[in-house]
């Protein structure tokens, strides 16, 4: 339910499936490349001149974007609703909600799957309970619910991204029998808080889960029924639920979701942690929860508690330098444009994408969602930056505040940024380690205090950056920002999109990629080069040719080592195999990863009989060549090992 494009090495594309379409991720509008549509005009004075939000004008602006959009990336339908000043303007559906019996979309009728947009009211719900004062934002969740967990965590950090867990894949999308059980999910080996709460922004399906989960115990409600009572149903959202499996009078409406621009419709997926993703929604009954959320006098939440929703949550003395940067509300991204307050969120299952954005001040609100993933990773994320940011241009268009930075000083700064970063949207204690190893960001300075950003923050091209303020850049001609937290001198973090942040590439994860590929194709070359070399002796011995003994000694050591060898190896490939399966939602049983893990333990011990050859082989004076190889096997053994254990391939825990 985040996040975006990269690579296409068999490990970042798993990190791109992690992060663009398998998580149920946030940030939709991330910076891919598409057309965008046409901006509001110019007055004479420069100044853009804003449209009227009018049914017509609106209607005749989607027309000229969607549908060559659906057609030109391979997405079979969407579905849009926009609200203005407490009406529905228009309700719109586009393409088709099943591709293969042409059954078109209907903006009422029509269901999509909302993925992580289902935090807002996840969100919304907790802010009832704040409002009833049945929960307070500060005080430690282990009061409300019996989660062990590693450090004391709050609601105002589950509604941040800043709980500090690392990533949490297991149970995440599941099949459409699969049972949902949202205590297990939360109370089952909890992931690993890798950051210290309230500090760091670092998206998280289960920090959000965990709140939903405090709704569940203090209500005494489950959670899906709770949110029926008091959120949908006041919002008037008779077409809308959280129940997996959907009730039967809703199933036939569900669009079909299609992970690709040909084949058939995947099968429903159940979000095993429901309050993180598992909404299912029309665009209309959307439209009423955007017309209930910009109410000052709403039926979900008074006007204080709203107010207090939409603000920025975590200050200075929390986040440091990170919060010159966008910042997370109570459950809100901050998407500010033009000198316009925006609040958004996206989501995407495997195949549903989705996005929603307010400007409160404004009165107004969009809707997007779509039934296809396209024909590349950002598809969808392009078509939807393209529509959010369209429809700021062309309704709410504004500039953004100029430039406020020392020109010296701002070089300075940027230089400080040079370098490898990682986002902390990460898993640190486990296999799925390597993933992550496997991508980084670069940051150079341009020597006038810009920075470019490779890739860019949630884009699939490298995105340049302007100094606006101490320590803060703005994308040039755009509205993103990023801001470091610097401490005693040296840059520890750098804020991106309001839950993420980058931080500094440690030398071993930037240092084992290259590690491990030299290490693999020694280890390669030399099983040929054995293999060779057994089967020209094999063939010397037949045709009756004299060959060299070898002692005992160096044919078990020879065995042993041709074991570690094709250990290694064939580890490597079930690596790729579990991994792939895993982010793909079709995980290997344990007894799978238990033994990839056993053959990369054989490639490590490999080391000892390998280093006792080359030991043996300069002992018995074999000659420069054949002390040379295993000398060279036992280095990449050596190496291949220091990457197991780095990348916690080793690790005893496999709770992913």
């Amino acid at each position: 339910m985040t996040t975006t494009p990269r690579s296409r090495t068999p490990l970042r594309s798993v990190a791109t499936a992690l992060a663009a379409a398998g998580l149920l991720t946030v940030t939709a509008c991330g910076g891919a490349t598409s057309e965008a549509p046409v901006a509001a005009p110019r007055a004479a004075d420069g100044a853009a001149e804003a449209h009227p939000l009018t049914a017509a004008d609106v209607d005749a602006w989607l027309d000229g974007y969607l549908p060559a959009v659906l057609e030109r990336e391979g997405i079979p339908g969407a579905t849009v609703s926009v609200v203005h000043d407490g009406e529905v303007v228009t309700a719109r559906g586009f393409g088709w909600a099943d591709r293969d019996d042409r059954v078109p979309v209907d903006p009422e009728d029509t269901l999509f799957r909302v993925g992580s947009v289902s935090k807002l009211f996840t969100a919304t719900a907790v802010m009832q309970l704040v409002e009833d004062g049945e929960v307070d934002l500060d005080t430690d969740v282990a009061t409300y619910v019996d989660v062990d967990l590693d450090r004391p965590v709050t609601l105002r950090h589950l509604l941040t991204h800043t709980g500090g867990f690392e990533e949490r894949v297991a149970g995440l999308i599941e099949g459409p029998d699969a049972p949902v059980d949202l205590r297990e999910s939360m109370t089952t080996d909890p992931p690993e808080q890798v950051f210290e709460p309230g500090t760091t922004p670092a998206y998280s399906n289960y920090g959000n889960a965990l709140a939903g989960f405090v709704v569940e115990e203090v209500s005494g409600q489950p959670f899906e029924e709770y949110v029926a009572e008091h959120v949908l149903a006041p919002a008037g959202m008779t077409s809308s639920t959280f129940a997996q499996p959907l009730p039967p009078e809703l199933a036939d409406r569900l669009a079909a979701g299609y992970a690709a621009p040909t084949g058939p419709p995947t099968a429903f997926e159940t979000v095993g942690t429901a309050p993180a993703g598992a909404l299912t929604a029309s665009a209309t009954d959307m439209a009423r929860f955007m017309l209930a959320q910009l109410d000052d006098d709403g039926p979900l939440l008074d006007a204080a508690t709203r107010d207090e929703m939409l603000a920025p949550a975590l200050g200075e003395d929390d986040l440091g330098g990170l919060a010159r940067a966008n910042r997370m509300t109570l459950g809100w991204f901050d998407r500010s444009r033009g000198g316009h307050r925006i609040v958004e969120h996206g989501g995407d299952t495997t195949v549903f994408h989705t996005d929603l954005a307010l400007w409160p001040e404004e009165g107004s609100g969009i809707f997007v969602s779509v039934n296809g993933t396209g024909r590349e990773p950002t598809s969808t994320l392009g078509l939807r930056e393209g529509l959010i940011d369209g429809f700021a241009d062309r309704y709410h268009p504004g500039d953004e505040p100029a430039p406020a930075a020392d020109p010296g000083r701002a070089a300075e700064q940027a230089e400080a940024l040079t370098g490898s970063w990682t986002t902390s949207r990460t898993i640190r204690s486990n296999f799925l380690a390597a993933v992550y190893a496997t991508s980084s960001t670069t940051i150079t300075a341009e020597g006038d205090g810009r920075v470019l950003v490779s890739p860019g923050p949630n884009a699939a091209e490298p995105v340049l950056f302007e100094p606006v303020g101490d320590w803060t850049w703005r994308e040039v001609g755009g509205s993103k920002t990023i801001a470091a937290r610097v401490v005693d001198g040296e840059v520890e973090a750098i804020g991106y999109d309001a839950a993420f942040a980058f931080l500094p590439a440690t030398t071993d994860r930037a240092a084992a990629v290259p590690v491990l590929g030299a290490s693999l194709l020694v280890l390669v070359l030399a099983g040929l080069a054995g293999t060779a070399t057994a089967l020209v002796r094999w063939v010397r011995r037949r045709r009756g040719a004299e060959v060299a003994d070898r002692t005992r000694t160096e044919r078990v050591l020879r065995v042993l080592t041709g074991v570690g060898i094709a250990s290694a190896v064939v580890a490597a490939v079930g690596w790729v195999v579990v991994v792939t399966g895993v982010m793909g939602f079709a995980p290997p049983s344990t007894g799978v990863i238990r033994g990839v893990q056993l053959l990369q333990l054989l490639a490590l011990l490999a080391v000892v009989p390998a280093a006792w050859r080359a030991v043996d082989a300069v002992r018995r004076r074999r000659g420069l060549l054949r002390v040379l190889g295993p000398v060279v096997v036992t280095v990449a053994l050596v190496g291949l090992g220091w990457v197991a254990v780095s990348l916690r391939l080793l690790a005893p825990d496999i709770t992913y």
